[in-house]
This record gives structure tokens, C-alpha cells and sequence, in this order.
């Protein structure tokens, strides 16, 4: 077991560009992440804070490192992570990227026909490479939560998982709204936490992380 000081902690949706002013993104806020990353540095955590674009405010305390892209995000959480204990990736990268990149604003004359691309599974890579360290990864499902975030953890070689069920009638767990939870550890313990605010969700989530690097 290794003592965890230092978090890495990622926020954020990514932007993957058609051209200089069109992209493809998602409906993350990063509220998850710069909540969690305020939580963290007030328990006494290092904490680095890689977010693709939000209008929130850095948390105080936090180190800062603002990203647009999948491939941005990925070059330096490769580069800090060795230098840090610990990982919790809570953004929202985008699956899909253009194959192709304009340098211009393309036409709007006429039909457009995109082909995407996989954009890195950061998560994974990063796990591959982990050692010692905890690394605990977030999910957003619209159907069968529990099974599909269990396969990530066992495909990603995570610590655990946080899981969160979007459905925009019933529960909508982006921006400022309270969240119901599923945290899941690597040995497919379900806790399911109940509605609460971010902040009250990322201190259990801190205590779960700390519990399971204890139990390493």
C-alpha cells in the first residue's frame, strides 16, 4: 500500500474539432471534478487538476492545467502522472474525434457527411502503467449501470468506479443538480449512495478511495 499524498484529478468535457470553430463535445459541466478537486486539497491533498473547457472557478489550492482535446488531456496526464499517488479521472472525454481537421471554416453550403475516429482511452493507458497507485474512474450510463460499469473496471484495471444513470427525465446528474451514485470497487462490491450534492458525494468518495488504498 502506498500512501496517497498526491491526486491527479481530471474534469471536464473535451472538444474535438470539425474546424477553427465548430467541434464535437458533451454535456459535462466539470462540476464533479473541480468539486472533488476543492474537497481534496481541503483534506490536505497535492492536487493537479487537468479539465477540458468550463466556466467554472479553480478551486483554491489546486494546480491547474486547462486542455481543449482527447489528445491534449492524454499528453499531460501522461506527463504528470508518475509524479502523482493517485488518479480520479471524472472527465468526460468524447469517444469520437473527426478523422479529418479543416485549418478553415468549412462551407455551410450544401450537406456535410462526418467520419469519426476513437479519440485515447486515457483511463486505460494510464492504467496500464499505474504501479503502486490508485486509480478510480467515473461512468455515465443511460442503461444497465451496474453491468456495463462493472466491465470498465475489469477492461481498465481499475481500483473502482463511479457510476453515475442519466436520463433526462429522471435523474440529470450534469451541473450544479444533486447525484445518485454507484461506487464499485475492483472486487464488484456495489455501494449505492443516496440522491445528495457534489460536495457531500466527492468527501465519499475521498473516504471510499482511502478505504480501498487501506485495503490494498
Amino acid at each position: 500500500m502506498a500512501i496517497v499524498k498526491k491526486l491527479l484529478i481530471t474534469a471536464g468535457p473535451t472538444r474535438e474539432h470539425l474546424d477553427p470553430v465548430r467541434f464535437i463535445t458533451n454535456l459535462s459541466s466539470g462540476r464533479m471534478g473541480y468539486t472533488l478537486a476543492g474537497v481534496a486539497a481541503a483534506k490536505g491533498y497535492q492536487v493537479s487538476l487537468v479539465s477540458g473547457p468550463t466556466h467554472l472557478k479553480v478551486p483554491r489550492g489546486v494546480q491547474y492545467y486547462p486542455v481543449i482535446s482527447s489528445h491534449e488531456m492524454k499528453r499531460v496526464c501522461s506527463k504528470l502522472f508518475p509524479s502523482h499517488d493517485g488518479l480520479i479521472m471524472t472527465a468526460a472525454v468524447c469517444d469520437y474525434m473527426p478523422s479529418t481537421t479543416d485549418r478553415h471554416k468549412r462551407s455551410s453550403i450544401g450537406g456535410l457527411t462526418l467520419k469519426l475516429k476513437r479519440t485515447p482511452d486515457i483511463l486505460a493507458d494510464l492504467s496500464k502503467r499505474k504501479g503502486d497507485r490508485i486509480v478510480i474512474g467515473f461512468c455515465l450510463e443511460t442503461r444497465s449501470l451496474v453491468q456495463r460499469a462493472k466491465e470498465k473496471v475489469r477492461q481498465k484495471n481499475l481500483d473502482g468506479i463511479v457510476a453515475n444513470f442519466y436520463s433526462p427525465r429522471k435523474q440529470v446528474p450534469f451541473g450544479d443538480n444533486k447525484v445518485r451514485a454507484i461506487l464499485i470497487d475492483r472486487d464488484m462490491k456495489v455501494i449505492r449512495e443516496p440522491m445528495q450534492n457534489k460536495t457531500s458525494l466527492s468527501w465519499r468518495i475521498l473516504r471510499w478511495m482511502e478505504k480501498l488504498n487501506h485495503e490494498r
